[in-house]
């Protein structure tokens, strides 16, 4: 197993997790290689992806947008090769960009980061 990425983890669920908490809304989805945490990237307003990895220390996620399968190092801040994760490997594909549908604000454009 490459340090920080566990292949047999599971996705904590086909959304921010953050967000879905606090009603919150994404542009694209990251997934942490190491325990599943899905959060938002960087482009969003709330940025969890990155706030997962400031808190728990766990430095490598994945994207979890369908048809890509990159991964980024937040410590190196530079991209990887890594192994197949476990299903699903994307948020669905019938899933809004930005999402989820009906939490996504009109003016989500001048929320962008």
């Amino acid at each position: 197993m490459t340090s920080g990425i566990d292949p047999t983890v599971p996705p904590s669920g086909t959304g921010c997790v953050d967000c879905d908490a606090a009603g919150g809304w994404w542009v694209h989805l990251r997934r942490c290689a190491q325990c599943g945490h899905v959060g938002c990237c960087d482009s969003s307003p709330a940025q969890h992806a990155t706030a997962h990895f400031r808190a728990s220390g766990h430095a490598v996620v994945q994207s979890f947008e369908p048809g890509e399968d990159w991964f980024w190092d937040y410590s190196t801040e530079e991209g990887l090769a890594g192994p197949e994760l476990a299903p699903p490997t994307a948020r669905p594909s019938d899933q809004s960009v930005p999402g989820p549908a009906g939490r996504v604000p009109a003016d989500w454009r001048q929320h962008v980061h």
